[in-house]
């Protein structure tokens, strides 16, 4: 079988019913594999049925996982759930974070606390449930941001915590690696998604369209064929941050 061939694959995605993970969810879906959607909370579930409902309604297969991964006894519960739904797991990516944009000196310490645990604990122990869960030869994924290569204020918590995700990422491939298992991260510039305006003014969205030298916020369907190769053909490539942004920033 091809290494991109995802008929009978199994894929569990965090964060996989709105925006990158839902277009994830349902690419993935449409060339054969069976999909675990997590999505968080009551506020997503509409968007998460919707993805769904999408799915099977061309012919995939697919169940919905609602669950607070800052808890890491549910990042277990979502692993098993698939497991049990489907007899294994072959692809996991996590699409999971939050921004804040805030000063360092206005930053308190449970902005801090929350920032880390969405974006710096639920990544660290996603990848370590999915290396003990995944099948041989399976593939890891994880959403982090291009900030990790801007120097910028304002972004403290949120390029701070993503920034260990680079280390997991080159951790993790070393630890799997003798199973087959690749292990990468991609680092989207701002996508033009609700994640990112909700943050920002008006002007700050007007600097950040003109900074990337292709023009304009990353689309998420210029991110979205990444991670599918990663994930397939892409496996070679282990242990390393993907920058892909239109030339936003780079190191």
């Amino acid at each position: 079988m091809a290494r991109n061939d995802l008929k009978g694959k199994v894929v569990l995605i965090a964060g996989g019913a709105k925006n990158l993970g839902g277009l994830l969810s349902r690419n993935l879906a449409s060339k054969g594999a069976k999909m675990a959607i997590h999505y968080n909370s009551e506020h997503t579930k509409a968007e998460a049925e919707q993805t769904f409902n999408d799915i099977v309604s061309a012919g995939g297969e697919a169940f919905l996982f609602q669950a607070d991964l800052t808890n890491v006894e549910n990042i277990s519960r979502l692993f098993d759930a698939t497991i049990e739904k489907f007899g294994g797991i072959d692809i996991a990516i996590n699409t999971v974070g939050k921004v804040l944009k805030k000063s360092f000196l206005d930053t308190t310490e449970e902005e801090y606390d929350d920032m880390s645990d969405i974006n710096a604990k639920v990544a660290y122990f996603f990848i370590q449930e999915a290396g003990k869960k995944l099948n041989d030869n399976g593939k890891i994924n994880t959403i982090v941001t291009s900030l990790l290569a801007a120097f910028t204020g304002y972004y403290s918590t949120y390029a701070g915590a993503k920034a260990p995700v680079e280390h997991f990422t080159r951790a993790a491939s070393k630890e799997f690696g003798s199973r087959g298992i690749s292990v990468t991260a991609v680092a989207p510039g701002p996508m033009d998604t609700p994640f990112f305006y909700g943050q920002e003014t008006d002007e700050a969205v007007a600097y950040h369209k003109q900074a990337s030298d292709l023009g304009g916020l990353t689309d998420i369907k210029d991110i979205a064929p990444l991670v599918e190769f990663l994930v397939t053909d892409g496996w070679w490539v282990t242990g390393q941050t993907i920058f892909a942004n239109g030339g936003y920033t780079t190191r």
